[in-house]
């Protein structure tokens, strides 16, 4: 089976190496672009599995490639940049981005979550039904419980849908929260708890007898069928 290829889309040539060498590590292909002017072409003619796209570049922003991929591709795209606002990762998000790291980030991490992306395509090319009622649109961000639309929180769908991706699994608070949050602000724990317990209210106002979240004492929490 062939390597995936993972597109680096970074001006800061020393960043892009030490990138280079840990996807590679990781078992994947990588290709080095660092002018934004040259990613759209490049994505449609050899179609990658993964970009991880830089919000500043020459030539193009990363905002506007990602409009722009978006428009004739579904690849999965991590954004990342030195600017930490909320809104600048909102709109990376609205625009279509996959995930989003503020640098510096660790090179550790970004593997993380590009292998936590290619699971969730795992999943859902395998054909295993997710838990009966529940559907996932991440391109959309729209979650779907027994036919009705849940209104969700950015936060809220990213449990659900990390979750969703690992059913069975047991996460505990801490590695829950390594996912719900990528700015690096301080959080506690029982963060965590306060949007299962706001998630689970969502759900059992649509279905009362069903609790598909289910609490592991002294551990944390996983999603059952």
């Amino acid at each position: 089976m062939k390597n995936r290829t993972v597109l680096i889309v970074e001006d800061e040539p020393k960043l892009a190496q030490v990138l280079v060498e840990y996807l590679t590590e990781a078992g994947y292909e990588t290709q080095w672009l660092d002018d934004g002017s040259e990613v759209i072409p490049w994505v449609q003619q050899h179609q990658p599995d993964l970009m991880v796209l830089d919000l500043m570049l020459p030539g193009k922003d990363g905002l506007e490639i990602c409009k722009e991929a978006r428009s004739f591709s579904d690849v999965p795209i991590i954004m990342a940049t030195a600017r930490i606002e909320e809104i600048d990762r909102l709109i990376g998000l609205e625009l279509g981005a996959d995930d989003y790291l503020c640098k510096p980030y660790s090179p550790r991490e970004l593997v993380a979550r590009i292998k936590a992306i290619f699971r969730r395509i795992d999943f859902i090319q395998s054909g295993v039904t997710a838990p009966v009622g529940l559907e996932i649109h991440e391109d959309r961000m729209e979650v779907r419980f027994d036919g009705r639309e849940l209104t969700l929180t950015a936060v809220e769908f990213r449990l659900v849908s990390y979750l969703a991706a690992n059913p069975g699994r047991v996460y505990s608070r801490g590695q829950l929260l390594d996912k719900l949050y990528d700015d690096y602000r301080v959080v506690s724990d029982r963060t965590v708890d306060s949007h299962i317990k706001n998630l689970r209210k969502k759900l059992s106002d649509i279905a009362p007898d069903r609790d598909i979240i289910k609490s592991i004492y002294g551990v944390g929490y996983k999603l059952e069928f």
